[in-house]
Parts: C-alpha cells; structure tokens; sequence
C-alpha cells in the first residue's frame, strides 16, 4: 500500500491531509511549534520560503532574484534526531549563510518524527537538512568544515545516501531544482539530466546508486569503500528472502547453518522507526527481546534464539513460526466473497470464525498471565496453523508489561484503542474489534467514528445468522464504551477543519483468492497507525446535530441533495493545493486538479447528476489552470487531459484547449498507453475535441495516437500476472478509445486492435471460486473498475454493442463471469476506482437485474458515515472520508446517479464515466 497514509491522517481528524499542516495539541487550527532555528529572522540578501514539510533558504541578488547556481549535483544531506535536530539546523544555518550556501531544513519535531517513523518512506528517512554545494570542491569543503562542526552528533542512516566518515552528513547525486520526465512506465517522474543532457529519472531508491555518467569524486571512494565492508557471510545464518521491509529495518526468513532449523531474524535501524513514544527501532527489539522471553514457553509467541549487533544495526533472531496470518485464511473463506452464499459455507464459516476468535482470546489471556500486554493485537499478528485452527501470536515490538499501564504507541487502524483504554483494555479493545472484523473487516471506519460498530453488528446479525447476539451486543459495549453521547457537528465555514492527533494507514484490496480484510503495508505486517502519537477513534463527532436519520444510498434523489450538500461543504476555494478533500494523491503534482482526485473529478460528478452547478468550483479550476503548476501530469485521470475535458463539459472550451495545446508542446508519444495517465486517455480527449471544434491539428494528433496504440499493441508483451490489466491502467483503456475511434471514423483496424487488446487483458483474468473473473495481480487478484475485471467488462460490453455480439464468443462468456465479480455479497471499499460504487455504475450500464442492483445499493450503505449531517462516504483505507471521484463520495454520487436516475430527471439519466455512455443495446 501507499505508505502516505498514515502520515497523512496525522492534521485533521475527518480528511487526508499534508504532514505540514499538522496541529500538535491545537485544536484551534494553529500551526505546530517549531524548531527555534525556524523561527529566526531571513538574513540580508536571503529569501525563505515554506514548500511542503521543508523551510528553504536561498541567497538572492539585489533584485530579489535567486542567485544563478546548478540545477543538479552532489547535494548533502544531515540526518538528526529529536534531541539534537534544532542544534544541527543551527549550525548549518550559521555555517551556509556565512558562506552564501542555498540549504533547507525540517522546521519542526513533528515533521522529523513522520520522516523517520516506522512506515515513513524509507528514500526519504532521515533527511533533515539539505545543502548545495556549487561544484566538487565547495562539497569537499563543507563535508569537511561541516562535517567536524557536527562530529559526534547522531541521527538514522540515510539508505539513498553515501555517509561522510562517521558522522550525521551524507551525500548523494540528484537534482537541485525541480524538473521531470515521462519515464520507462509512462509516469511523470523528477529528472536529471544525462550527460548527453537529455531528461532522464532523478533514481530514488532506498540504496546509494552513482548515474552512470557521474565519476564518483575521489575523496568520496574510501567513504564507499567503507560502506561495503559491513557483510552477513560470517554470520551463522543464510538469509533466503526478506518477508518485509519498513523504515525500521527487514524481517527475514533464514536457516541456522548450525542445525538446519528455520529462523525469522528481525532487523533494526538505530534512531529509526520510530513509535508514537519516540522509540527508534532499536529500543523496540529490545522491547520485543524481553516480552519474548517473559512468555518462554508458552507455546503460542516465538522462542528466541539469538540476538546480535552487525554494523549499527540490531538482530533479534527467532523461531519459524509455521502458518499462515488470519488474514489470509479471511480472505480464502469468506462466504460473503460470493453472490449467493450457500447457508452451509456461511454456517461453517461462522463457527470456524468463533472457534478461532476463542483460540485468540485464550491466548491472549495466556500472555496477560505472565504480565505482559501484546498492545498490537490484529489479522496479520495472529498466526494460525496449517490445521486452520491452532494459532500463535506474532509481532511484540509494541508489548509492554500490564503494570505499566500505558497507551497503545503501534496499531493498525481497524484496531487502535482510543485515547482512554490502557494496559490489558488495549488488548481487550482490539479481541472486540476482531469480532466484527471476522465477519465485516471494515472496522478501520472506527477511527472516523466508534458509533459505527453498532450498525455493522446489525449487518453480521443478517448476514450470519447464526452469529450469537451477545458474541455481536458485547463487542459493540466494549468498542463504543466512553464514547458518550452524539456530539453536535461543528458549525463553520466552508474549509474550516477539526484537527486531531493520530497517524492512519492499512489498506482495502482483493487478495488471493480474494481480500476479505484490510491489508497492511506489503509484507503482511500492520502500519503504526499510532506511529506519532495514538490516534482518537471518532466519537460521532460527524453526527446531524437535529438528530436526523442520514440519507439512505437508494434514496434518489433525496440521498443525491445530502451528498452534493456534503461534497460543498467540504470545499476550500480559498485553498490552492485542493479545492475539495479526497485522496493522498490529490497532493502530488498536480493532483489537486484532475478527475481521479482532484477538483474536475467532483465538478465532473456534479454536473452528470444533475446538482446545481458549483460556480465557485469552476472559477477555481480556472484560476488554479493559467498557470498551470509544475509538473502537472498530462493524462486523463491524473491530469491536464481530464481537466479540459471537464472544463470543455462545462462550457469552457477555450481553457480546454489551452490545456491540450500545453500537452501537445510536451513530449507526449512518451506517455504509457493506458488510459489512466496515457495515450488512450489523451486521445480520447483529442477526438472529442476535434470533432466538437473542428480542429484540424487535435483531428490529426488524435489519429497519430490510434496509430501508436495500434503499433504498441502489436509488440512483444510479458506473460500475466507481469502486466497490469484493468480499465485505468491495462489494455482495456486503449481498447475503449480504438472502439470509440471505429464509430466515429468506421477505421476496422481500430476495431481489431481493440479486440485484441480485450483478449490481452482477458488473458490475465483468472476464475475464481464462487465462479467470479478477477484480474491476477500475481498476490491478489481484484474485481474492481479501476484496475480489476469489472472495468474490462466496462468495454467488453461497449465492444459486444458495436459489433452485436457476432463471432465473440469468448467475450459473453468472459462477461458472465466479470458480472458474477460485480454481485458479491461484500466489498471492503465504497469507493468508485476500487469498491462496491464501481460495481453499482457497472450493474447499473449493463442491465444486471433490479434486484441485484438494489441490493448492492444497499450494501452500499455499510460504509456510509455523516458529514455536517448528510451523506458521505470514506476513502481508500476508510480512516477519513473523501469527496473525491476516485475513491469518494463524488463517484458514489455519479454510480447511484446511472443506477437511480428516473426519465423525470433528465439531467441525470445518462450519469456514467467519461466515453463510457449507456449501451446502445444491453446485453440479454
């Protein structure tokens, strides 16, 4: 998963957030201390400015003009730790400035700790400040100087970097200022230029890589030399895979040489890592160490075997436990991963789900007996056997001992302990959350709000019946107890927030043979989802202050008004980085903007069901388009292509074409072919646009990309699960422009190359065991539109309708398998790109029957949480709503607007995804 988002649930407790606008204990909205280096006055002749979480600081000539200087080079970093960082800022402020030497730095403790918390991205851990030096030898000058000015200060290792002796400086090859390149997957990417000086990647991998055209200087070769000194040959152990990796270090499966036995050794990083208490990784092996050994012999945690140091880094050596964790057996048994469970498989399931919730139970009784609190109870720490019934539990680097008495410092989101639960009740909270995660795991919808549980329980008793109603009533007591009475929601303006403190992350997928649960970071393990500071699960803080019952999805067009109500009460004109709150991604480059997740995509939802138009909106995305910002991409969902195609949508054809004569000036052939971010979706956009305007030069930049895409499509391609597939980034998107190029210009070659690119992703779709298609992924396989088998049924079907069907076969029936997909019982996610929503636009365009609609619209209704007392829906990873068209409330609004709209609202009635109109002819 998109490691961002536990970062990005820190600054606001209802919405995805920058790390920058962190308030620390300030719910008034003010920004969090700084460092007392970062509250300084701006020398003479410098100009400082705040971009992102950096302060940078630059020397200006006496027209306030930065100073001429490179724009890529060796740049030097300095690592530090919260103890020391304001010191290290100090003296590299001192020393840079006295020397005209442009730097920036982390300006407060909070933002240091997300760079080197344990799920922090592990290219850009432990840099705290950045120098630029002019050439070789002013950065042989400041390793030097700087380096003995900060001899003996600490900080975590920089894995991009190559450290300077022993000391917190580092340095690496890259760029100074910011420029970008299509790279090899046809995604915008920071650049470099090469030594023939074209744009190439600016490489940012967690290891120290020197560009093939860059000698590495002289002074720096014993530095290498050194770094490659440290090796694993003389240990006793052959290391076979890593199982996962974190900014703390890797887990990795191994042998002991001495006795053949299988072993799982546990890295961990110095001053990395760290917790929500401030504790590096280092300091939660040892913590881990002496819980481990407190339950020795217990027969349900590992017994250790070994503990070590190499290099700077801490080994914690265990047994192998053998098994699979929880999660994996949820996924693979869940009898609601089906249109129609069979009551036999849902009665099994429920007793073996109640078996295993008492097998983990009684060890965590057993774990409480000898004193120690596991803190870090969820699906991936609970081991079980390969009898599918014995269990273990895994993972004790947050435990503690029960007398302590303290907070949760790590969880994962769908089983974090609010605020007031401490010592044992921690562990007690989260066995509460596994009961109704067992059966419904969406129980991350408790960070946003508690009061949740008592509806899901209300779902498990339908859903299972043969559920005990005190297994469901006692689970809800414990989960909502101290949660107190509904809380009116803030009166504000539009744009005012209600910060908190927490830290989010976990994820929502399909996972072989299908994802039941939310998934954690790669590797199985849970995100610290405490990892700043313990998050407070919502107390229905969102709730309608009148006590009014919340829109039910079904209820068009009254649940219409109460989402278009929320999406506008959640917009911030007054704000340049997003117009409305949605995913993390809306704040990368350009994000702010397109149709996935940014302001087109909502304006676009709007204005396909028939709301009111939202006049402010459209001036911002014009406003906030001349010009247009830096390193915005240039594709359909991601960027310039989406945004005029909206803004053409909405009766600003000039803009639009402004915008696509800015793609067209790019080098655009580059771009991948898929119609997330690529050709496809550019050429759409083009087609459209020279018909609607008559432009002769879009009419034939639009063929030119039918002639790439054919051309591509013919050459050599890797066997399944090695491509992706899927409407958003497989074959399926140049599919859907070639097929609307074969009706607009009656080209067959168009129509052949779009059958066969179906036929390329149809090859990576595998059957599963309800007899559902679902693209194979390789780890999981996904149903979803964005990237699984509903979105290449989306133009399946399309396909089907132009040639009706004839000499097809393999697509009809491919079709009743992708719409088996579209009918299951349960998804983990609402949202549009990768949940139930998209399977509702799909139900809904291919005339699936009424009432297997209905009943997905309802179902729909599980995820459903209030904002200022109407209907909204949660992102990817359910820990903050989002009104984005991607994964929010807006593709929500446009699936229930295709699936709801009567012929009495006509505005309505052809709701649907950008040239994906309604069939022609449904299928029979």
């Amino acid at each position: 998963m998109d490691k961002r988002y536990e970062a990005y649930a820190l600054a606001d407790r209802l919405f995805y957030e920058t790390p920058d606008r962190l308030s620390a204990g300030d719910r008034a909205g003010a920004a969090a201390p700084g460092y007392e280096t970062a509250r300084r006055a701006v020398p003479d002749g410098w100009r400082a400015a705040r971009i992102g979480d950096w302060l940078t600081l630059t020397p200006v000539d006496d027209g306030r003009r930065p100073r001429p200087g490179p724009t890529q080079g060796w740049k030097v970093h300095a690592s530090a730790t919260r103890a020391n960082a304001d010191r290290i800022a100090a003296i590299v402020w001192d020393y840079c400035v006295a020397r005209r030497i442009p730097f920036k730095f982390v300006p407060g403790p909070h933002l240091l700790h997300l760079r080197n918390a344990k799920y922090a991205a592990r290219d850009t851990s432990g840099k705290f400040v950045t120098v630029y030096p002019a050439d070789e030898e002013q950065l042989h000058l400041v390793l030097r100087e700087l380096g003995e000015l900060l001899d003996g200060f600490d900080g975590p290792y920089i894995l991009t970097d190559l450290r300077w002796n022993d000391g917190p400086l580092y340095v690496r090859y890259g760029a100074f200022a910011r420029s970008f390149v299509v790279d090899e997957r046809g995604t915008l990417v920071p650049a470099v230029r090469d030594g023939g000086g074209t744009l190439v990647p600016d490489q940012r991998k967690p290891t120290f890589h020197v560009p093939a055209w860059v000698t590495l200087p002289a002074f720096l070769e014993p530095q290498l030399a050194a770094r490659n000194t440290t090796t694993v040959g003389d240990l006793p152990y052959r290391i076979e895979k890593a199982l996962h990796f974190s900014n703390g270090g890797g887990v990795y499966v191994g042998t002991d040489t001495r006795d053949g036995r299988r072993v799982v050794l546990k890295e961990g990083r110095p001053h990395a890592g760290l917790a929500a208490d401030g504790a590096d990784a280092v300091t939660r092996l040892e913590r881990e160490k002496a819980a481990l050994e407190r339950l020795a012999g217990l027969g349900v945690v590992p017994e250790v075997r070994d503990w070590f140091t190499l290099g700077d880094h801490r080994f914690l050596v265990m047994d192998f436990v053998e098994g699979r964790p929880l999660n994996s057996y949820v996924a693979e048994r869940h009898p609601l991963l089906a249109p129609d469970p069979e009551k036999g498989a849902v009665a099994a399931y429920t007793a073996w789900a109640l078996h295993v919730h008492r097998a983990v139970e009684e060890a965590v009784e057993a774990v409480h007996a000898r004193g120690i609190v596991f803190n870090d109870l969820h699906v991936f720490n609970i081991m079980v056997a390969s009898d599918e019934r014995s269990v273990s539990l895994l993972d004790f680097e947050a435990a503690a001992p029960a007398e302590e008495n303290g907070r949760q410092i790590v969880a994962h989101p769908g089983f974090l302990a609010p605020p007031d639960r401490t010592g044992p009740d921690v562990d007690r909270y989260a066995l509460a959350c596994l009961r109704l995660a067992l059966f419904l795991p969406v129980t991350s919808l408790f960070v946003v709000d508690r009061a949740k549980a008592a509806q899901l329980a209300e779902v498990i008793a339908k859903q299972f019946p043969e559920v005990p109603r005190a297994f469901l009533d006692e689970a809800v007591a414990e989960i909502t107890r101290g949660s107190g009475p509904a809380e009116r929601a803030p009166s504000r303006a539009a744009g005012t927030r209600v910060p908190t403190e927490g830290a989010g992350a976990g994820a929502s997928g399909m996972s072989r043979p299908a994802v039941a649960a939310p998934a954690g970071p790669s590797g199985g393990s849970a995100s610290p989802f405490a990892s700043l500071s313990p998050a407070e699960p919502g107390d229905r803080p969102l709730a309608d202050p009148r006590g009014w019952p919340l829109a039910e999805p079904g209820d068009w067009p009254y649940s219409r008004d109460s989402m278009v109500k929320a999406i506008l009460a959640s917009a911030t004109p007054e704000r340049d980085d997003r117009l409305f709150p949605g995913d993390v991604a809306q704040f990368s480059d350009g994000g702010g903007l397109g149709l996935a997740h940014g302001a087109a995509g909502v304006l676009y939802a709007l204005a396909e069901t028939g709301a009111e138009r939202y006049e402010e909106g459209e001036r911002w995305l014009l406003d906030h388009t001349g010009p247009v910002p830096i390193g915005t991409p240039l594709g359909l969902y991601d960027g310039l292509a989406g945004v005029a195609y909206t803004l053409d949508r909405l009766g600003h054809r000039q803009r639009a074409l402004d915008l696509v004569g800015q793609i067209l000036a790019e080098k655009w052939h580059k771009l991948s072919s898929d119609l997330h971010g690529g050709l496809a979706g550019l050429g759409l956009v083009l087609d459209r646009l020279a018909r609607t305007t008559g432009e002769s030069e879009l009419r034939e930049r639009a063929a030119e990309t039918a002639h790439l895409l054919v051309r591509r499509l013919a050459e050599p391609r890797p066997a399944p699960p090695r491509r992706r597939a899927g409407l958003l980034r497989g074959a399926s998107g140049p599919a859907l422009f070639l097929l609307r190029r074969y009706e607009a210009t009656g080209d067959h070659a168009c129509l052949d190359a779009a059958v066969e690119a179906l036929r390329q992703d149809l090859e990576c779709l595998v059957v599963q065991k309800n007899g559902g298609l679902a693209v194979d992924e390789g780890w999981r396989t996904m149903p979803y539109l964005g990237d699984g088998s509903v979105g290449v049924g989306m133009v399946l079907d399309d396909c089907l309708d132009l040639t009706a069907g004839t000499g097809t076969d393999e697509f009809r029936q491919a079709r009743e398998g992708i719409l088996a997909a579209a009918g299951y019982r349960f998804y983990a996610q609402p949202g549009l790109f990768e949940g139930r929503a998209g399977m509702i636009l799909h139900l809904a365009r291919t005339g699936a029957p009424r009432e297997r609609l209905a009943e997905q619209i309802a179902a729909l209704g599980w995820h459903s949480m209030p904002y200022q007392g109407q209907l909204a829906f949660p992102g990817n990873h359910l820990m903050r709503l989002s009104m984005d068209l991607g994964t929010g409330t807006a593709g929500c609004l446009l699936a229930l607007g295709a699936a709801l709209a009567t012929d009495d609202d006509a505005d309505a009635a052809t709701a649907q995804l950008p040239f994906l109109p309604p069939l022609r002819r449904r299928p029979q």
